[in-house]
């Protein structure tokens, strides 16, 4: 199976730069997780043997400032230097990223929750509603692009103007994230992928030849490598299980 078009044609060398860059931070301060021998269960129901915690970046003062000039840099070269108006975060991982990015941007924040709060004015959305407003989404990662879809519907429905999505970390194997936002005009921006993070496997030897083989396996056909080990095998099981998931 070839591997999927996670990096375009278009990217420059200023993105390769960035991607690499960032799979390096991620790996010193331990934010990838391969574990083949005992896979991660997504809320979708994808099995992998590899996990990343972008929670992490926000303990690592030195590193989440990197992480966060490389971001606005990307979305200025990408989308624009006064294209997005207003940054708004995913509850809860996309929250202190949008934070960074908005403060470096000088751009007005806010935030979606997955559900209204239940109380007081039942809010969905926090700060402000960016009513009309070029609204950039932000959160740390995404799977195959399902959660976006909520966050992005929430604003809209609030009178938001939202094709721009961005994420620290794109995982750049499962099927129908790109097509999944792009029926909706929705452009996803991330900094790096898994084969970027096996790219900068290759200076340190970060994890045994086994795991990464193993992991190439995986990043090679996702979903049969889910599909043989307990998990789903198709985009629409993922899609039906996060909307049963959501309620």
């Amino acid at each position: 199976m070839a591997k999927p078009a996670h990096a375009s044609t278009s990217a420059t060398e200023w993105d390769r730069d960035a991607a690499l860059t960032t799979a390096r931070i991620l790996l010193e301060i331990k934010a990838v997780n391969f574990r083949p021998e005992e896979a991660y269960t997504f809320t979708s129901g994808w099995k992998s043997p590899v996990y990343i915690d972008c929670r992490r970046i926000i303990y690592f003062p030195r590193a989440r400032s990197k992480i966060i000039d490389l971001a606005v840099q990307k979305i200025q070269r990408h989308v624009g230097y006064e294209t997005i108006e207003t940054v708004a975060g995913g509850e809860t991982a996309g929250i202190p990223f949008a934070a960074w990015i908005a403060d470096r941007m000088s751009a007005p924040m806010s935030y979606v929750r997955k559900k209204p709060k239940g109380f007081g004015q039942n809010a969905l959305i926090e700060g402000d509603v960016p009513i009309g407003k070029r609204t950039l989404l932000v959160e740390d990662l995404t799977t195959d692009g399902q959660s976006k879809i909520r966050f992005a519907n929430a604003l809209r429905d609030a009178g938001a103007i939202v094709n721009h999505a961005f994420v620290v970390f794109f995982y750049g194997v499962f099927p129908g994230a790109f097509e999944t936002l792009a029926n909706m005009d929705i452009t996803l921006h991330s900094l790096c992928t898994w084969w970027d993070v096996l790219e900068a496997c290759k200076d340190r030897p970060y994890f045994s030849d086994a795991a990464l083989s193993e992991v190439r396996r995986f990043l090679e056909n996702p979903v049969a490598w889910s599909a043989a080990h307990g998990g789903i095998a198709s985009a629409e099981e993922a899609m039906a299980r996060k909307a049963a998931a959501e309620g």
